[in-house]
């Protein structure tokens, strides 16, 4: 989903993201509740848990559905790294 179903659909879209690494890079980090690779070894897709695997499916259908703000998880995803201010 985050490598291509998320991109085709942020075509034309008002959303923050459109690339397929910033999709993945948002799921990611809520899925493990911060900057991912701090908590996931790399690969990522590799090294999910079942558990990790089914909520990052369900928070890409989520956002695909609009059932979830997607410009609050980029922006908490980006504090969480130190490139956005927590509001």
């Amino acid at each position: 989903m985050t490598r291509e179903t998320l991109p085709q659909a942020a075509r034309g879209a008002r959303w923050p993201v459109h690339n397929d690494h910033c999709f993945q890079r948002i799921v990611l980090d809520h899925v493990s509740g911060g900057v991912w690779y701090d908590h996931i070894a790399r690969p990522a897709y590799k090294n999910l848990t079942a558990d990790q695997a089914r909520a990052a499916v369900g928070l890409a259908e989520r956002i695909l559905s609009g059932d979830v703000d997607l410009h609050a998880l980029n922006h908490q995803s980006l504090v969480w790294r130190g490139k956005a201010r927590a509001t």
